[in-house]
């Protein structure tokens, strides 16, 4: 057992250590996303506060109910309080340190069965380094919560087999460490380890004496498991309510099906191109299926090692010993998900996606390779340890009776679609002698190996020994292939936003960040919007501290979206939409944003032709690849309103235009905070006198904006930062109603003279979370659809 830990923390270390010797780091999501946000969480941490709000992102962004914010995460809190600022290969050595638990656990899960250790060692490396894990490291979160899967796993199988409360609760908290990302891999890891218990229940010789017998065990579980998933999941619900993707339509998700033909990089990593440093893939992806697809290099490669691949053909279903009773369950597993992975090549899975709750909150059902990869993890273990005590299969008709012939024909039948399929898109593509030559080095390989293994398979002693430099074969093979390889890291330098920038834009970012720090001793809070620069700068203003009006998100709220169009990323300046709400950057709604900064990575004049034209914008700063623009909008960030106009906002978000109102006197106040309103307010009427209000910001923090604020009379203080529930207002320490108001923004009512208000952002309040759950039970039957800005008409 010390031997297989052993060995797995060696193969993990030697993995790691890949990446900062090579200068290289874990690229685009890792980068453009998760990086910033930990950073963002750690600065807040060593502040003294909670990012429950994101003020650098989207104008505004309720960190505390995206489960990208890593603010649930308990490993990544940890390390954000402990390290606020971490380099970017800190960054990656600690996410890849997730593979540990459920790498590890594999020797006991191993040990339980009576399965041989180098069967641990090999499925621990398969875990760690085959398929969708090296492939998509890019995505931190998934990664967080399929490193937990088999920790819980085993813990689960050791509670329900002592009938132990102690790892009951253990397995309730490995649980909720893969839950806790709330993204697709958790939710079918969280199905995974239903369909154990259920497993183990319908397996048992008396299942109603050992359901009763478990009962109160599994009820105890579930209860912590609830507890602790409640409020981040109740957050998170509220989001997607109002979010940008609320849910999907099938449509959308069959783009993210993996197409079939990506079934043969498991047996030969390389044949469609994945892994050459060109980046010239010939193999399924948008350009090359006529059906169209969303996945790409790195969601379609599935390799696992030439020798588990070659055991998996060869002992496993050719000589059908992944048929055998002991491993069943693994089998079930892996083949339903690989077919919910194909998603729309599965037939049926329509039906799947529109009625078994939760599927259709995920657009990407390929996904699922993370739940194959480690199907494969155990077939690959399983396999060394039948031959390392069995020794070679015997294909007679005792072991196989009818399927003698027939599985062997179907392992060489997966062999020759495998090539198949690489050679018709390797003649489509241009790549017909590599893909060739890919082939050939595999097959040669497992050819050396299947001599070995059946020259050295005769005595015990000899098949450990074999087995044992088997392993070592792969995990050789793994880390030299996938460790720092084509589809996980890229230099270093690529990522200087966050390091060392080129001195253009270190130059042109020091001017912005005085004119803002000038601006912000003057009462002042404009905010800017960055665009055009290369991925990492998308969302370094959580890093800057810069208030963004864009960013990089796949979550967005949708009336902002709506109304402001920021599109998917901010790399694309083609992506940027203008919609009727926000026609331009002189428009009426970037006035009320404050929006008074354009950073650009070219001259206005050569952004894409759908761009409004910017008439009065002054160039601050303009070199190479950095130009900053001050729009001189005038925009207001607080002002006193005493007359007040009722309106939809959801109905005006979808309009033409704003309606016609006095942006120092007049508000826009929601039908549905109307009732909220203590006083009566008038409309403006021409020629009206204009009362006197004035309004300092005095304190402008993550989660709360403290204002001072002398009024003649009674009204209405509106704050142009995002409404949001979960935000509360006190005027002079009393609890005042949040009003929605001016379509995007929120407001309080104040009364005439002198007051301290204070907007303060507590998603974690049991009102809020009462109100979220409440609105989940009501909404629960009601038709979502993914939000799209209007165009102008």
């Amino acid at each position: 057992m010390l031997l297989a830990l052993g060995l797995i923390l060696a193969g993990w270390a030697l993995a790691a250590a890949v990446w900062p010797l090579t200068g290289s780091v874990v690229p685009w999501d890792s980068k453009n996303q998760f990086y910033p946000t930990l950073r963002y969480l750690g600065a807040a941490l060593s502040n003294g506060e909670l990012p429950l709000w994101n003020p650098y992102h989207f104008g505004g962004h309720p960190s505390a109910a995206d489960p990208q914010s890593l603010l649930f995460t308990p490993t990544m809190l940890l390390f954000g309080w402990l390290t606020p600022q971490p380099s970017m290969e800190l960054f990656d050595l600690v996410v890849f340190a997730h593979f540990l638990p459920g790498a590890l656990a594999f020797v006991p899960l191993f040990r339980r069965r009576g399965w041989h250790w180098s069967g641990a060692v090999a499925a621990a490396l398969v875990f760690m380094l085959g398929g969708s894990a090296s492939a998509r490291l890019q995505h931190t979160g998934m990664i967080l919560s399929y490193g937990f899967l088999p920790l819980a796993l085993w813990l689960l199988e050791e509670a329900l087999d002592r009938r132990s409360y102690r790892y009951g609760v253990l397995f309730a908290l490995a649980a909720t460490l893969m839950v806790i990302g709330r993204d697709q891999v958790a939710f079918l890891g969280a199905l995974t380890l239903i369909g154990v218990a259920a497993h183990r229940i319908w397996s048992a010789p008396q299942r109603s004496a050992y359901f009763r017998s478990r009962l109160g065990l599994l009820v105890t579980v579930a209860a912590i498991g609830g507890a602790l998933l409640a409020v981040p999941v109740t957050l998170t619900m509220q989001f997607l309510a109002t979010s940008s993707r609320p849910s999907f339509g099938f449509g959308v998700a069959a783009m993210g099906s993996l197409p079939p033909e990506s079934l043969a990089t498991i047996l030969f990593g390389n044949i469609f191109g994945s892994l050459r440093w060109t980046y010239d893939y010939w193999g399924p992806d948008w350009h090359s299926l006529a059906e169209g697809t969303w996945t790409d290099r790195a969601t379609n490669y599935l390799f696992i090692g030439t020798i588990p691949a070659l055991f998996l053909l060869w002992h496993g279903i050719a000589a059908g010993r992944i048929f055998a009773r002991e491993f069943r369950f693994f089998l079930v597993v892996g083949v339903l998900a690989l077919f919910y992975a194909l998603g729309r090549y599965t037939p049926g899975f329509e039906v799947i996606f529109d009625h078994l709750p939760g599927v259709n909150l995920y657009r990407r059902p390929a996904d699922a390779t993370f739940l194959v990869n480690i199907a494969l993890a155990f077939s690959s273990g399983y396999l060394v340890h039948r031959y390392a005590t069995e020794g070679m299969p015997r294909w007679s008709v005792a072991s196989l009776g009818r399927l003698r012939i027939a599985l062997p024909a179907l392992a060489i039948t997966l062999v020759v679609a495998a090539i198949g399929s690489g050679i018709a898109f390797a003649i489509e593509g241009g790549h017909v002698l590599s893909a060739l030559s890919e082939t050939g080095v595999g097959l040669v390989a497992a050819a050396l190996v299947m001599v070995l293994a059946v020259r050295l398979g005769g005595s015990a002693y000899r098949r450990e020994g074999l087995a044992a430099v088997l392993v070592v074969m792969t995990g050789a093979e793994l880390i030299g292939r996938h460790a720092a390889s084509a589809l996980n890291a890229e230099p270093a330098e690529r990522y200087t936003v966050f390091t060392r920038l080129p001195p253009e834009q270190l130059q042109g970012l020091q001017i912005l960040k005085r004119e803002l720090a000038e601006r912000h001793r003057r009462g002042e809070y404009p905010r800017v919007e960055i665009l055009g620069l290369a991925g990492s700068w998308q969302n370094a203003s959580m890093v800057l501290e810069i208030e963004d009006i864009i960013g990089y998100n796949p979550l967005r709220l949708a009336d902002y979206e709506r109304a402001v169009g920021p599109g998917e990323n901010a790399e694309d300046p083609n992506l940027r939409q203008f919609p009727a709400t926000f026609r331009g950057y002189e428009c009426e709604l970037a006035g009320l944003l404050g929006l008074d900064y354009l950073v650009l990575d070219r001259p206005a004049q050569k952004l894409p032709r759908h761009f409004p034209r910017l008439a009065d914008a002054e160039v601050v700063y303009g070199m190479g690849k950095m130009w900053i623009y001050r729009l001189n909008s005038g925009g207001r960030r607080a002002y006193v309103a005493y007359h007040v106009q009722a309106v939809d906002s959801e109905a005006v978000v979808g309009a033409d235009e704003l309606p016609d109102f006095d942006h120092e006197t007049e508000a826009l106040i929601d039908r549905e905070s109307m009732p909220l309103l203590k006083a009566s307010y008038a409309s403006l009427r021409p020629g009206a006198g204009k009362p006197a209000g004035k309004v300092r910001i005095v304190s402008y923090r993550r989660n709360s904006v403290t204002l001072e604020v002398e009024s003649a009379e009674q009204g209405v203080l509106v704050l142009h930062d995002i409404y949001y529930p979960g935000w509360e207002a006190r005027v002079d320490g009393v609890r005042r109603p949040v009003l929605r108001a001016n379509l995007l923004f929120r407001a309080v009512e104040v009364p005439a003279g002198k007051h301290r208000v204070e907007f303060e952002f507590r998603p974690l309040s049991l009102e809020n979370l009462v109100a979220a759950a409440s609105n989940l039970v009501e909404t629960e039957d009601a038709r979502t659809q993914t939000a799209v800005a209007a165009p102008v008409r």
